[in-house]
């Protein structure tokens, strides 16, 4: 296989978990597309250093989560900087996906985009892609300690979204 070919089965493979992933960050349909897009163009562009030490999933997602965090630092540094919430932002449904989403998946995607930007990506890491531990401290760059005590702190504040927002925590984790 060429490396085109090569990066055109990881987007078969990768692509929609990459853009959900993306899309849950940036709370924005097309800048999600975009970022997908420029996600697997530097994939491309830098396949051949990928060394195989990790998965492919777990390399592509590292390049998404920076691409994403680079996007957010740039749109708004300070915001960014001071994970201050980006609720202003426009909260109504998406296009397609969140037609298909059933009463609880919304309330769970709203409650999510009201986490501090750490909480919201090892959540989605861990528990919406199913990531290990040590998948998702390399996706992330931190230590494995971090990201169990990140994903127990943000699970307590998706907790208390959740229950404010008057949804059953148990039924939406089954």
């Amino acid at each position: 296989m060429n490396s085109g070919e090569i990066v055109t089965q990881w987007y078969d493979d990768y692509g929609e978990s990459v853009f959900t992933y993306i899309l849950m960050m940036v709370k924005d349909y097309q800048q999600a597309e975009d970022l997908t897009q420029e996600t697997f163009i530097k994939a491309f562009r830098k396949h051949y250093t990928f060394s195989h030490k990790s998965s492919t999933k777990t390399w592509l997602f590292s390049i998404a989560q920076n691409t994403t965090k680079d996007f957010l630092r740039k749109r708004n540094p300070l915001r960014y900087y001071f994970s201050l919430s980006l609720s202003e932002r426009d909260m109504s449904p998406l296009p397609l996906q969140m037609v298909e989403m059933n009463e609880q998946e919304e309330i769970l995607f709203h409650a999510l985009q009201n986490l501090k930007p750490n909480y919201r990506q090892v959540i989605i890491f861990r528990k919406l892609k199913e990531f290990s531990t040590r998948e998702t401290a390399e996706i992330l760059g931190w230590s494995e300690s971090k990201v169990k005590s990140t994903l127990q702190r943000g699970i307590k504040d998706l907790k208390r979204n959740l229950i404010e927002g008057v949804i059953d925590y148990e039924a939406t984790f089954r």
